[in-house]
């Protein structure tokens, strides 16, 4: 199963790393990092832009901050020199993608390969798909509650929580009433475009599986498609 709640960007993360990036010497040191595929030193990383060593940790330690390098007091390979063991610097494994307004490619295929999963038994793929986007949301919206632990959620609570953590996911929701949210943007477009029927009840049960992660009965969301917005709208649950 999918974990969407392991590790969560704070919004605005992408560009934020982008903004490091676009200072030419800490892209120069992360191509650098990238090129050799092992653990470096600052001395390397000076040596190979021309730097002093004093720059070189300066722009490192700038990459090791939004996550694109890790850094470790490890002895790097080669003779061990006497004295302190130095830092080195890593690849993390984090790459950076921006895209305006946000797409969520990764949690669209994610649902997708559970449900392929899933259907290995002959089972119906197109519910599996949506059994899959549910679970996600749950799983997201389960592990918001056990974080943020709200007791008891009225309809405007519940919404005011759910819309955060969907504001996260670039759903870029709009409080059109104090009990309803319209959310502005589509991140599983422009696949929305293409199977509509399948792709919206996927963002439909991935959303109601977040209030149902969150304990959140006193809402719901429902199907209602508008050009222009997600297709999902949340409410105050009826009754």
């Amino acid at each position: 199963m999918i974990s969407p709640g392991a590790v969560r960007d704070e919004p605005g993360a992408p560009l934020a790393t982008l903004a490091v990036l676009s200072e030419e010497m800490r892209w120069r040191l992360y191509a650098y990092a990238r090129a050799v595929r092992r653990p470096i030193t600052r001395e390397e990383a000076a040596a190979s832009t021309g730097i002093s060593r004093k720059l070189a940790a300066f722009h490192l330690d700038k990459l090791v901050a939004v996550g694109l390098l890790q850094a470790s007091c490890d002895a790097p390979p080669g003779p061990r020199r006497v004295g302190r063991t130095p830092k080195t610097y890593e690849l993390s494994g984090k790459g950076v993608a921006v895209s305006i307004p946000a797409r969520r490619h990764d949690l669209l295929a994610g649902i997708l390969l559970d449900a392929v999963l899933a259907t290995a038994d002959g089972s119906d793929a197109r519910a599996a798909a949506v059994a899959s986007a549910q679970a996600a949301g749950h799983e997201l919206g389960a592990g918001q509650r056990e974080r943020l632990r709200p007791g008891q959620l009225g309809a405007e609570r519940a919404l005011t929580i759910a819309g955060q953590i969907l504001d996260a996911d670039g759903f870029e929701p709009e409080r059109e009433a104090p009990a309803r949210l319209r959310l502005r943007n589509c991140p599983f477009h422009p696949l929305a475009a293409q199977s509509p029927e399948l792709v919206c009840a996927i963002g439909r049960a991935y959303v109601a599986g977040l209030l149902a992660g969150l304990g959140a009965t006193t809402a719901e969301a429902a199907l209602d498609p508008e050009p222009g917005f997600c297709c999902v709208r949340l409410t105050r649950a009826a009754g």
